[in-house]
């Protein structure tokens, strides 16, 4: 088959693959803001905490970094799919009158699918959808002379195309050119019991996002032996004003009448994204010992706030991130355990979103592997991670993340050609 051949069956595969729907979130904290947020990291990457800005290799893909192309291998195609299993336990506080309760839930789906070709022996370009939020949660609550109960749906998604060029020995630039789009709706049904009857009102929040995002990055690599190496990577994500609309309306559930529009917005003059920085730097021992760390700060206090009627708004706060990971491959060639890659890592988060005057704060950790498959460089990423969330100081809510992750990440020679003499 012809390399256009097999590009073009690929594209087509991602863009079916878009009308898909996302990985399945269950959290109540992500009624808040645009929802619970990624960050663009790989099955193999989560492995070891999440980090990648100064991560770069022939073998892998790195959308966290967008330099991390140009060191695409000339003769290889990359082609990476991952999808997650996660188990939820959730354990709320008693609050007045009301004891406490616990739940245990499930999601999970698709999570990403990206590929990456290189342009000659300097450049490499990379395309995929990636999710930018995620947003799913389900609970209810009893109020005065009746019950509220609220639940959401939905996310925003980023397809990319990005570039990168070694501008020399060592030194990388590259992007990514982002298409944001996605719909989060998030519903409060009020029902009131009266003396005789009972009524249910539904207020409906739809949030539409058709926008662009640009990410910049760069790579710094200093061989310091033949055998050790130290990689500084850093990105800039200039914040913006969101393109789209976002709207209220409301719903009579028991009544036969027209639903009523109650508020709208364009999400230009009330809405927007902050700035992303993030730094890492990394050190490799041949090619059997890699370690990281990172570290991203967005200042979402700075950013615009939607405020529509029936809906409260949410306050943001700088969010920040560190992150630490390793990853050990005993051999490069031998026996087959040998070859399997083993990684670890963790991080915390201080989240962007705050409940009341509580911040949300995360950490976690994983560890995993990564099978050669037989005969192929192709590798199978298997990967475990606990993560706990809850806000602070007043815990409120806290969950707990067992989560299950897959990755394939399918390396080809492509680009080869034989010749018959």
């Amino acid at each position: 088959m012809k390399i256009t051949n097999r590009l073009s069956l690929f594209a087509a595969a991602l863009l079916c693959i878009t009308a898909v729907s996302q990985a399945q979130t269950n959290s109540p904290y992500s009624k808040f803001g645009y929802g619970l947020l990624n960050d663009n990291a790989s099955a193999s990457q989560r492995q070891m905490g999440g980090v990648g800005y100064a991560m770069n290799s022939g073998r892998q893909i790195n959308v966290m970094n967008p330099a991390s192309y140009a060191a695409a291998d000339s003769l290889t195609f990359l082609f990476d799919m991952g999808v997650d299993l996660s188990f939820i336990n959730m354990k709320e506080g008693a609050v007045g009158d009301s004891p406490a309760a616990s739940s245990t839930q499930k999601g999970g789906g698709l999570d990403y699918i990206t590929m990456q070709v290189p342009i000659g022996q300097r450049m490499g370009a990379s395309l995929g959808l990636v999710p930018f939020s995620s947003v799913g949660y389900s609970f209810g609550s009893e109020i005065a002379n009746g019950v509220n109960s609220r639940q959401g749906s939905g996310g925003i998604n980023q397809l990319y195309l990005g570039f990168a060029g070694r501008i020399f020995k060592g030194f990388s630039l590259g992007f990514n050119f982002s298409y944001l789009f996605g719909t989060t709706v998030n519903d409060v049904y009020v029902t009131a019991d009266g003396s005789t009857s009972t009524s249910t009102s539904l207020f409906e929040q739809v949030m539409q996002i058709r926008d662009w995002r640009l990410q910049l990055g760069a790579q710094y690599n200093l061989d310091l032996n033949a055998d050790n190496r130290v990689t500084l990577g850093v990105t800039y994500t200039p914040g913006k004003s969101l393109l789209g609309k976002a709207w209220v309306t409301k719903y009579d559930v028991d009544a036969d009448q027209a639903p009523d529009t109650v508020g709208e917005a364009s999400l230009k003059r009330h809405a927007s994204l902050p700035d992303t920085w993030g730094a890492g730097i990394s050190y490799r021992w041949q090619k059997r010992l890699f370690i990281e760390a990172d570290f991203t700060y967005q200042p979402w206090s700075k950013v615009k706030t939607l405020d529509l009627p029936h809906f409260e708004s949410t306050r943001f706060s700088d969010r920040w991130q560190i992150g630490l990971g390793a990853e050990f491959t005993p051999a490069v060639r031998g026996n087959y355990f040998k070859r399997i890659s083993y990684r670890a890592g963790g991080f915390y988060n201080r989240d962007y979103m705050m409940v009341g005057d509580n911040n949300v704060r995360e950490y976690g950790v994983s560890f995993g592997f990564g099978f050669p498959a037989l005969a192929s460089k192709t590798q199978i990423n298997l990967g475990f991670e606990y993560r706990h969330r809850q806000a602070h100081p007043n815990p409120l809510l806290k969950e707990n993340y067992f989560n299950i992750r897959l990755g394939i990440n399918f390396n080809e020679l492509w680009f080869f050609q034989n010749k018959i003499k």
